[in-house]
């Protein structure tokens, strides 16, 4: 009965011990938390606009009814009178072809490639001149999206209004990392015909500064499980199960 309660011991011990260690799961572990921490934001890059992207335009001016030319395509008609805004609508907005050029109505082609949203519409503006009077041109990207994998509470592909997104929001939006997430992220980005794979670690406050902190358009964040994650997966209620089969042994050896 002796040995039979120094095995029951030990293997609580093992149980109680292979939960994720505390100083793996804090982030930002290197800042300061007594003080207000101040410093300059000099990381964010406009996004920038790239072959095969999808661009919605919408266009006022004082010429109402002559705007609708190049609106005419942000929006497509349903039954009913509904406007059919879902992804499936592939000719929402203008498409960035190879070449960098968007083909606008009464314009034709646009060179679009290597400009912010903004300074394509001022081009815009100035070209519609002739045609509208006081255009104003708003563009959003329609396919600005960010991937979130692994161990994370909800793992998904997100669809972002705004361009100026970090990775601490992305990270928000699947739920966050779970405790058994390793917070050194893995971070896959496409720029320029080449991919690159930048690891982040979450647990230093130099992310806040990385000029990887803003996600761009395609982003892929990768969060890998810690091995007790990928050990016990889907072994919750066994390991529960042992733990009251432990105790409930000693509890009859005791009375015995």
């Amino acid at each position: 009965m002796k040995h039979l309660l120094t095995y029951c011991t030990l293997v609580l011990i093992v149980i109680s011990f292979s939960c994720t260690p505390y100083k793996n799961i804090p982030y930002f572990q290197d800042l300061r938390r007594d003080t207000i921490t101040t410093e300059d934001i000099t990381n964010f890059t406009p996004v920038t606009i790239q072959p095969g992207d999808q661009l919605g335009l919408h266009v006022t001016s004082l010429n109402y009814e002559a705007n609708s030319i190049f609106n005419y395509n942000l929006e497509r008609q349903m039954g009913g009178g509904n406007l059919d805004r879902s992804e499936q609508n592939a000719v929402i907005g203008y498409f960035v072809d190879p070449e960098g050029n968007i083909k606008l109505p009464l314009i034709g082609l646009v060179k679009a490639q290597g400009l912010t949203t903004s300074q394509l519409a001022r081009i815009l503006e100035e070209k519609m001149l002739p045609y509208l009077s006081k255009p104003n041109v708003n563009i959003r990207y329609q396919n600005f999206k960010v991937s979130v994998l692994g161990d994370v509470r909800s793992p998904n592909t997100f669809t972002i209004m705004n361009e100026r997104t970090t990775i601490s929001e992305v990270l928000s939006l699947a739920g966050d990392l779970n405790i058994t997430g390793i917070r050194n992220v893995m971070l896959v980005r496409e720029l320029d015909g080449k991919r690159q794979y930048i690891p982040l670690d979450l647990t230093s406050k130099n992310i806040f500064s990385s000029p990887y902190y803003y996600v761009k358009k395609n982003d892929v964040i990768y969060v890998q499980p810690n091995e007790q994650r990928a050990a016990n997966d889907g072994s919750t209620f066994q390991r529960a199960s042992l733990v009251i089969s432990v105790l409930s042994i000693i509890a009859v050896l005791l009375t015995r």
